[in-house]
């Protein structure tokens, strides 16, 4: 197995894993019991890449390498133990989420380049592998999704990341420096908007109206 091999199981393990403990958390907000936080876990960690490899016609990455299965039962197991000892922040879930995106988003256009697909499709698929964990987890739980809140920044972060990502191997870096770049820039957006509170600007319409008739 050579280093950039072993690079990209490193990032699908952490990925799956901080997805995992995300949707643990977010379970955790709902007081779930224990399968049903163990289900959102699952969902999410492995939701965005399964939806990925069902659309390329790729094996589904999870059934053809368990061990992903058994990350993600660890680090659900593990959380579960820490949230019983200590409360955990809102802002812990928004981080593991990010974690979860940055990792996800540019492993999942990596995937996408190996299966033939490069230019706006990789950055569509490397998108969708990064943000449709999350949205399946939140809509399980009965929460708005990340991707729909009013001006935050999610998606927009992920085809970023993944457009700095493409655009420095054209330029001639190393793909897996390049790929260390895109999931920085991601990581950097989103806690933007977590810790500084960045928006996006959001398209209002009516609302003059609305004030005028009320």
């Amino acid at each position: 197995m050579n280093l950039q091999i072993t690079a990209v199981h490193i990032m699908d393990f952490l990925g799956v894993a901080v997805f995992a403990v995300s949707g643990v958390l977010a379970a955790g907000r709902k007081h779930l019991d224990w399968f049903g936080v163990l289900v959102i876990a699952m969902v999410t960690a492995v939701g965005g890449g399964t939806l990925r490899d069902l659309l390329i016609d790729r094996p589904v990455f999870w059934l053809i390498d368990t061990s992903f299965l058994w990350v993600i039962i660890a680090a659900t197991l593990m959380t579960m133990v820490v949230v019983r000892i200590r409360n955990i922040p809102l802002r812990a879930l928004l981080v593991a989420d990010a974690l979860g995106l940055a990792l996800f988003a540019i492993s999942g256009a990596r995937i996408a380049e190996t299966a033939g697909y490069g230019g706006i499709v990789a950055v569509i698929l490397g998108t969708m592998s990064g943000v449709a964990g999350g949205v399946l987890r939140d809509m399980l739980i009965a929460e708005i999704p990340l991707l729909l809140r009013d001006g935050e920044i999610y998606a927009t972060a992920a085809l970023l990341g993944i457009i700095v990502y493409l655009g420095l191997q054209v330029a001639g870096l190393e793909r897996t420096t390049a790929a260390y770049f895109g999931m920085a820039v991601i990581a950097a957006l989103r806690f933007t908007g977590i810790f500084l509170g960045l928006r996006m600007p959001a398209l209002r319409l009516g609302e003059s109206q609305d004030k005028k008739q009320g």
